[in-house]
């Protein structure tokens, strides 16, 4: 008998097995993939390219610091000295709407209700208003507008004047938690602190071991996972979920990520240093019209002429990451792209990838003096080192539902109804059951958030029956 088995060996998996081992219990973590980390993982896809990039996720805003002091986390997050790049024009700071850092310190705490929530966000016309019209009143520079709103399109297929807020929610929750920064090492680094805290607690992880049924009895559940071609079967007291869930119909990914390796940075033709303009993030047809002209297409069922997009040169930042020996000018260059719902991949997954990786590359050319094209690394087999990632490989490889980067539309961090106060946002209709991943209230981006309530709320739950026996006494 165990006390908790988690499926799923993500960063929130990790999370709750170290902070439930910590605590005395007894955790088998079970990961269906041959490594640990989920899509915060680092590696090479080129062959002969022995360069770590983080292929999925690739930056951190949102991973407490508490949780790292818990645990004993062993990760440098270094901060990106320039912050954007966008039409020759360098950003120290991209302005925004101000959230007070009490609303993020609350995310580890029991859910307040909506009124105290509010509190903490300097101006809350963005809980009830869309994101393009406080925007218009606020700023008047349309590429100022286009670049604060891409904050609220990451992963999420919407307009910025959409009434359901959907923008509004994922706008929030890429601000909530400060500047983005770089884990040194690559996302991987941050996994493999994590599964190092899970070991040294007492937790037990298994790879290449698929969760394929769950069975509760009065008192506990029975896990049957197949590893090695084998089926075993454990029981558990508690079970976490660090899977998506496969039952919400309305998930819909929208990003499409290239990853790339480059012999030496372009140059630019607004006269900007290379080295300046890609060690932020460098915006690509991300202006107020073009966000909204490429959503236009894309909801009309088109791959966008000009698709909008984000690229990051974590190199500059973390050289670390770059293979032993290379040369000074080479880099890493990971591109993130806006409004590609997965809809637009269903007829032709390989040919959609492949026309939009073209596009990405061309827009990148009309900021550059020499084509990007011709700054890309070979492989050992004389190819480009260009990876494309759309949402329908990201549902095949990792399991998202849709390719959806947040197993699902983003909540809001606090509760929506009365049941929901004091409870950890991660409870199901099960009461041994718990979600410890992107699809809890508190699950999106990587910050082991998820992972960390969901453990409180196992060890609430396990606390009450000594309780009641000490009381009983």
């Amino acid at each position: 008998m165990h006390d908790a088995v988690i499926a799923g060996g993500g960063h929130n998996g990790l999370v709750a097995a170290a902070y439930l081992a910590r605590a005395g219990l007894r955790v088998l973590l079970l990961e269906r993939l041959s490594e640990l980390g989920g899509a915060a993982v680092s590696g090479s896809p080129f062959p002969g390219q022995a360069d770590r990039l983080s292929r999925f996720s690739y930056l951190v805003s949102l991973f407490p610091d508490r949780i790292a002091r818990d645990l004993e986390i062993r990760i440098e997050l270094r901060d990106r000295r320039v912050a954007a790049y966008a039409e020759g024009r360098l950003f120290d700071r991209v302005p925004g709407i101000d959230v007070d850092r009490s609303l993020f310190d609350s995310l580890l705490e029991p859910l307040a209700d909506e009124r105290t929530a509010r509190a903490a966000i300097a101006d809350d016309a963005l809980l009830d208003r869309p994101l393009g019209e406080l925007l218009r009143e606020r700023w008047d520079d349309p590429l100022v507008r286009g670049v604060i709103g891409t904050d609220g399109l990451i992963g999420t297929f919407a307009s910025l004047d959409e009434p359901s807020l959907r923008q509004n929610r994922c706008y929030l929750w890429h601000v909530i938690g400060g500047p983005w920064r770089v884990p040194v090492g690559g996302m991987g680094a941050l996994t493999a602190e994590l599964a190092r805290a899970a070991r040294a607690a007492g937790s037990e992880l298994r790879c290449g071991a698929e969760v394929v049924d769950v069975d509760h009895g009065a008192g506990s559940s029975a896990v049957t996972w197949v590893e090695g071609g084998e089926q075993h079967t454990e029981s558990a007291r508690f079970v976490l979920e660090n899977r998506a869930p496969v039952d919400d119909e309305a998930a819909e990914g929208s990003q499409t990520k290239l990853n790339m390796l480059l012999d030496r940075l372009p140059r630019l033709r607004s006269g900007v240093a290379p080295e300046d303009a890609f060690a932020g993030t460098f915006r690509v047809n991300e202006s107020e019209a073009e966000l909204e002209g490429a959503y236009a297409e894309a909801a009309a069922g088109g791959l966008p002429a000009r698709p909008p997009a984000e690229a990051y040169c974590h190199s500059l930042t973390d050289r670390s990451i770059v293979a032993p020996g290379a040369p000074d000018t080479k880099h890493t260059l990971t591109l993130f792209g806006l409004h590609t719902p997965a809809r637009l991949f269903d007829a032709d997954n390989d040919g959609a990838r492949a026309a939009l990786t073209e596009r990405y590359l061309d827009a990148l050319d009309e900021q550059l003096a020499e084509p990007m094209r011709g700054c890309l690394a070979r492989d050992a087999n004389g190819d480009p080192c260009v990876e494309a990632k759309t949402p329908l490989d990201l549902e095949r490889e990792l399991r998202l539902p849709r390719g959806n980067i947040f197993h699902g539309d983003l909540a809001w961090p606090w509760a929506e109804s009365p049941a929901e106060v004091g409870t950890w946002g991660v409870e199901t209709e099960h009461p041994r059951v718990f979600r410890c991943g992107a699809a809890a209230r508190r699950g999106g981006g990587v910050s082991g958030v998820a992972g960390h309530n969901a453990a409180m709320a196992v060890l609430e739950q396990a606390r009450k029956p000594v309780e009641a026996h000490s009381r009983a006494r």
